[in-house]
């Protein structure tokens, strides 16, 4: 999904394991039927039953993460799964700061920038601006600015369904959003990174008379980071296409289901 940047801007889990118990297989003919509880002794041992898994689930957790932090490689890495250290202590216009300096924190980093990069604040100038400051190092984002200024042009704007404000027509709902699958590193020192996040964007305008109706896409967000003044910072953003999967069988949403789930269902702190 391009959204106007070209390859200067990017547009941008945990695991449950379940254990089932196969019961033998009735052998030597029928056995007698088993005398039956009464119904309170069932609800006591279904009680204790809950607290030991729970109990083996929670100590399972401790003993599988502890101790893996920045060092967790391979298959001990699960991809979906949240690993290290907490990811962010604060926010900075609305976009989370503050990451470690690590792999996980690069990609921490990457994949919450991926998502400021898609969302519709990047229609207007003023909260642009203030996204660019934020994300990019100081050099980068002053480079950056007039060619987004170019990409997000009034045309533009007015193709996607918005007056040169970047403001959606009276009784519409401007729908940009991006969603991390996930994210990997492909190069890392202590002071760099590179990032690829792999994302489903949505993006169009809800309303009965809109003539670009809310569509998904799915792309690739790689970034080149800089660790500056105490923080991951992009110095370069590029954007391709896919991986895309086969399109589901699920029945289209109408405008005003799309605009109530975008304005009811809030956004996510993404980390590693």
């Amino acid at each position: 999904m391009s959204f106007g940047g070209g390859d200067e801007s990017g547009h941008a889990t945990t695991g449950r394991q379940g254990t089932r118990t196969r019961l033998p297989e009735n052998e030597g003919g029928p056995r007698p039927a088993p005398m039956r509880p009464g119904k309170s002794m069932l609800v006591v041992v279904g009680v204790v039953m809950l607290l030991i898994a729970a109990i083996a689930f929670a100590t399972r957790g401790e003993e599988s993460d502890g101790g893996r932090g920045d060092d967790a490689k391979g298959e001990d890495a699960r991809p979906t799964a949240p690993t290290g250290e907490k990811p962010v202590p604060g926010k900075g216009d609305g976009i989370p700061s503050g990451f470690a300096q690590s792999e996980q924190g690069a990609q921490s980093a990457a994949t919450n920038y991926a998502v400021a990069l898609g969302g519709d604040g990047m229609f207007k100038k003023p909260s642009r601006d203030a996204i660019v400051s934020t994300i990019y190092t100081t050099g980068s984002g002053d480079k950056l600015r007039p060619g987004l200024d170019k990409a997000y042009s009034e045309k533009f704007l007015q193709n996607v369904g918005l007056d040169e404000a970047g403001e959606a027509p009276e009784g519409s709902t401007f729908v940009s959003r991006t969603t991390p699958i996930g994210a990997k590193v492909t190069d890392y020192t202590s002071d760099s990174a590179t990032v690829e996040v792999w994302c489903v964007g949505l993006i169009g305008l809800t309303g009965e008379d809109s003539t670009t109706p809310v569509k998904e896409s799915w792309f690739t967000v790689t970034q080149n980071l800089n660790w500056s003044n105490g923080d991951w910072k992009i110095t370069a953003s590029k954007q391709t296409e896919g991986p895309s999967p086969v399109p589901g069988d699920n029945r289209a949403s109408s405008a005003d289901e799309i605009a109530e789930a975008v304005e009811g269902f809030g956004g996510f702190t993404y980390a590693r």
